[in-house]
């Protein structure tokens, strides 16, 4: 069933686990995911960034595509849609669509604007009963075109954020977009313990959950995250799954160029990316 983020956050922060979000491009992807999170009876979290809301012809698109899923498939785990790296206008868009919760990125303006901007959010989130999500410092690695290091945020700021009353909150703590550089210092929990202890019960997000080691991802959990964010992971697992069933010729025997069997290995193979996960943040049968 469609619903905000926000209960099965604070469930997730109380319990010392994680719901995951992972993000989706496309049928099979949205597929694959709700399927899993029905099967492992775990609540999920679909994040959709903008690049990939226009790719599937636009928000309203992707959230009635997932409202007519989970009816047909008959989902009944708690199932939300989330803007992932929003602006201002995306936020707006998103809102109009139908989708649960939204993430609003204002990390890269000064923190006035991004306050002032969060807060016109708030009000209208609270309004149509969606949960929100704020960034402060920008997450490392490429975001829709813009390279980072994982920067750390300042806990100051942080609280500032959190004090207008979003739901959760993303802060850099080292993390990064993307594949994981060789020289990566790993997270600082430093920061995630500073943040913490200024924004109190707030669940805090993990962006960049790709190869972040898995003792890194349970300590994080302890230390208060609620959401970790996966996208590549999935990626990378569809398109060897992919891979090996051209190489293998497999396309070419019988009816196997059908984009229906084509795509079935990638789906399975996302399947089980997604389950792993669930186990590791421990939101396996807790829907």
């Amino acid at each position: 069933m469609l619903v905000n983020a926000k209960d099965m956050l604070q469930k997730a922060r109380e319990g010392k686990y994680a719901v995951g979000q992972f993000n989706i491009n496309n049928l099979e992807w949205t597929k694959a995911i709700l399927l899993t999170a029905q099967e492992q009876n775990s609540p999920v979290i679909l994040g959709v960034s903008e690049g990939a809301g226009k790719y599937m012809t636009g928000f309203k698109t992707v959230a009635d595509m997932v409202k007519a899923m989970i009816e047909e498939l008959n989902i009944t785990v708690p199932v939300a849609i989330h803007l992932d790296h929003g602006t201002y206008d995306g936020c707006m868009k998103c809102i109009k669509a139908g989708f649960s919760s939204i993430m609003f990125d204002g990390s890269h303006y000064p923190i006035e604007e991004n306050i002032e901007k969060t807060k016109e959010l708030v009000k209208i989130c609270a309004e149509k009963g969606l949960s929100l999500e704020a960034e402060v410092g920008s997450i490392g690695g490429e975001e829709d075109g813009v390279v980072g290091m994982g920067e750390c945020a300042d806990p100051d700021e942080c609280k500032s954020i959190a004090d207008l009353g979003v739901d959760m909150l993303a802060a850099g703590i080292g993390n990064i977009h993307g594949k994981y550089p060789e020289n990566w210092p790993g997270l600082s929990f430093e920061t995630l313990e500073a943040v913490k202890g200024k924004v109190g019960d707030m669940p805090l997000v993990l962006h960049g959950g790709t190869g972040i080691p898995e003792d890194m991802i349970k300590k994080a959990i302890s230390l208060g995250v609620a959401k970790i964010n996966v996208n590549t992971e999935c990626q990378l697992a569809f398109a060897d799954a992919t891979r090996k069933y051209i190489e293998a010729g497999k396309d070419l025997a019988g009816k196997g160029f059908d984009p229906r069997k084509l795509l079935a290995p990638g789906t399975e193979a996302i399947k089980e990316t997604v389950k792993v996960k669930m186990e590791l943040f421990g939101s396996v049968g807790k829907a």
